[in-house]
């Protein structure tokens, strides 16, 4: 089937948007949860209704207004009022939306991934909430990425200003999740299962939604309702293999982890008498629904999706762009649907434009390739979320090839000082969705049309 280049970059934002759809909260939750005559079912855990006095949501994520939504509605309205359902979540400011029973907080404004003091406020108000349960109520806790901006509470001799500070620093060296993560627990009172501590109830059942390759509960909003032993020696070893030993910041944390290896570790007593994690969607869930829409549209689909981090933004383009140029050869696949989180080393901030990692993969594909004949490769953020920008991602094809080149653009420099949005916005080609409601990390899809080969 011959198809144009607009038709090959509507059917990749189709394949795209399918893949998002499939990780909405209102598809998953009544996968997870309902009610059995009196008996409510989450998973593989039941709760007999009679016995339970009462029932608390709380939580934090990009995703926590739609799951609070989707939780509602499972729960339903005589259920909210039998059992006084009430709660607090933490969500960024564009997210808000109306409740029936939870409350949502903006614990950040839009476009902004950093812990901010409504969001220290707001997880107090959390703390407090779960503090208060009793042996006979049921706590809820809906996670999702960007949790732990949202969830922030830094313990003792660490401030605000201090985890904003050198998250950034990690952020521009290139730091992974896990490793962000890793620094992350070690500062809060919340992370690291610090909220299941905490929590008074009887049960805590966390659903959550996976923005982290290889799905490690651990790592996902930085695992607040998932216990584990204090490891300050792996924070410290993060932030002096980031070269963050001399810097200010890095030093004054260091210096704190070294005086809590030499302490005592975290009390484990408070905690509720039972804790399930139960995880109800991820990458591979929004990949292989994809591949199912790429079905549909009469493509010949491959998948993956990543289980560990990716490497740099550019050597995940580069690796694209072979594929694509093996795909136009033999014509026997003509769609590649991938799943991943590359990483971007950014430049200096006097030198760096505006962009995100999407963006920036996009950009790379366009620098690595020459030829966009036959070719349409979309890039984006699951979240609709791309760095600090209004974009998801971007498109790269032969439209807005021919268009940086008919604008003389730099694509190696737009490149170099990590400027992709610009860069797209003079060529066309960015991905602009809003906020999605749903995070499993990044989608990317590669579709290639007929020809090409010879001309």
């Amino acid at each position: 089937m011959h198809r144009t280049c607009q038709q090959l970059s509507e059917d990749a934002q189709r394949i795209w948007s399918a893949g998002v759809a499939a990780v909405q909260p209102q598809r998953l939750i009544p996968q997870f949860v309902h009610i059995h005559g009196d008996t409510l079912h989450i998973g593989d855990e039941k709760f007999a209704l009679p016995s339970l006095e009462q029932i608390v949501v709380v939580g934090a994520g990009k995703a926590g207004a739609s799951m609070v939504a989707a939780l509602e509605n499972a729960l339903g309205d005589e259920l909210l009022r039998a059992k006084n359902v009430r709660g607090w979540v933490n969500v960024p400011a564009d997210c808000l939306r109306t409740t029936r029973a939870v409350h949502l907080h903006a614990a950040r404004p839009a476009g902004v991934n950093e812990p901010t003091a409504a969001g220290v406020a707001g997880t107090e108000k959390i703390l407090q909430l779960v503090g208060d349960l009793g042996p006979a109520d049921l706590c809820l806790c809906v996670i999702s990425g960007g949790g732990s901006a949202l969830l922030p509470a830094p313990i003792e001799g660490v401030s605000l200003a201090d985890k904003v500070a050198i998250t950034r620093e990690l952020t521009a060296r290139g730091a992974t999740i896990q490793q962000l993560n890793a620094v992350r627990r070690e500062l809060s009172t919340v992370k690291g299962g610090g909220l299941a501590r905490a929590c008074r109830a009887g049960h805590l059942v966390t659903l959550i939604l996976s923005d982290v390759l290889g799905d490690d509960l651990e790592s996902i909003a930085s695992g607040p309702t998932v216990p584990r032993p204090p490891t300050p020696e792996r924070a410290i070893q993060v932030l002096e293999d980031s070269r963050l030993a001399d810097h200010p910041t890095g030093k004054k944390l260091i210096d704190l982890l070294q005086k809590k290896m030499r302490q005592h570790s975290r009390p484990t007593d408070g905690k509720p008498s039972h804790v399930a994690n139960l995880l109800i969607g991820n990458n591979a869930t929004a990949v292989d629904a994809a591949g199912m829409e790429a079905e549909h549209l009469g493509y010949n689909h491959a998948m993956i999706s990543a289980t560990e981090p990716e490497g740099p933004a550019e050597e995940v383009a580069q690796h694209l762009v072979q594929m694509a140029q093996s795909m136009r050869r033999d014509q026997k696949t003509n769609c590649l649907i991938s799943g991943g989180e590359p990483t971007v080393h950014l430049a200096p901030t006097d030198q760096r434009g505006l962009g995100g990692r999407n963006q920036q993969l996009a950009l790379a594909a366009l620098c690595a390739l020459e030829d966009w004949r036959h070719l349409a490769l979309l890039a984006g953020g699951t979240d609709g979320e791309d760095g600090p920008t209004d974009a998801a991602g971007a498109l790269a094809n032969e439209q807005v090839a021919q268009a940086a080149r008919n604008q003389s653009l730099d694509t190696a420099a737009y490149l170099r000082r990590n400027d992709a949005y610009h860069f797209f916005q003079q060529a066309g080609g960015l991905l602009k969705t809003g906020p999605t409601q749903t995070n499993v990390c990044d989608l990317r899809v590669l579709v290639v049309g007929e020809g090409g080969k010879d001309e």
